[in-house]
């Protein structure tokens, strides 16, 4: 499967212009069918989790755990209802990132998919920064002074960017380094040498990417929306 060439087939068209079924389109609906399935098996499962956790059981307190505690750790304890949040966006990521394993292009590897993710960390950023501190919150993009107000704005603009691009161009890199290893190494070594490249790429810089940008989301928020 070529993964450089994302263009599967055109779906519609809209004023003229086709619009595309891509790969990474195709690997986003993928992955959210299965998270999708997998919460509501979760939430069927509920029913029968016992005071004693067990099993799967354990498995689902521990990663829920394990994020409310972050979230509770890194940006205090108001933000305990951000938890759902962070957690919808690590598992989507991770997952997105894990689907390299399975031959398809990872939906992260496309930026818009990225700036889809970071656009919503920053929207959640601005939007409890307002509702936490009303007008005082436009005041600090003119502090000291007036003049700094480019500035200030054009650390906001690129924090979407340095979100998307970080995720993107990661994924990304190893997306293009795999095409490559493949096509210059005969069949043989096909088997071989790319197992070590998916345990690097796949495993483990797609859960660390993961954990980035969900850490970095939780910095910038707490950053704007936390009390004075």
């Amino acid at each position: 499967m070529d993964l450089i060439n994302k263009n599967l087939a055109p779906l519609f068209e809209v004023f003229g212009r086709p619009v595309y079924l891509t790969q990474s389109l195709l690997s986003t609906w993928i992955v959210m069918a299965v998270l999708i399935l997998f919460a509501i098996f979760v939430r069927i499962r509920l029913s029968s989790f016992s005071p004693v956790p067990s099993g799967f059981q354990n498995f689902i307190e521990f990663a829920v755990d394990t994020v409310d505690g972050m979230v509770k750790s890194m940006m205090g304890d108001g933000f305990g209802s951000l938890g759902g949040y962070f957690f919808s966006i690590f598992a989507f990521i991770l997952v997105s990132n894990y689907t390299a394993l399975l031959g398809m292009r990872p939906p992260t590897s496309d930026l818009s998919t990225t700036l889809a993710l970071a656009l919503s960390s920053v929207g959640i950023m601005h939007f409890l920064g307002v509702s936490r501190h009303g007008g005082r919150y436009f005041k600090e993009y003119f502090e000291p002074v007036w003049a700094f107000f480019p500035m200030h704005l054009i650390e906001e603009l690129t924090k979407p960017i340095s979100l998307s691009f970080r995720l993107f161009g990661n994924i990304l890199g190893g997306v293009i380094i795999f095409e490559l290893v493949y096509e210059l190494f005969p069949l043989p070594l096909r088997f071989a040498i790319p197992s070590f490249l998916h345990a690097y790429f796949d495993l483990f810089v797609g859960a660390l990417q993961a954990y980035i940008f969900t850490v970095l989301s939780m910095t910038f928020i707490r950053q704007k929306a936390s009390a004075d």
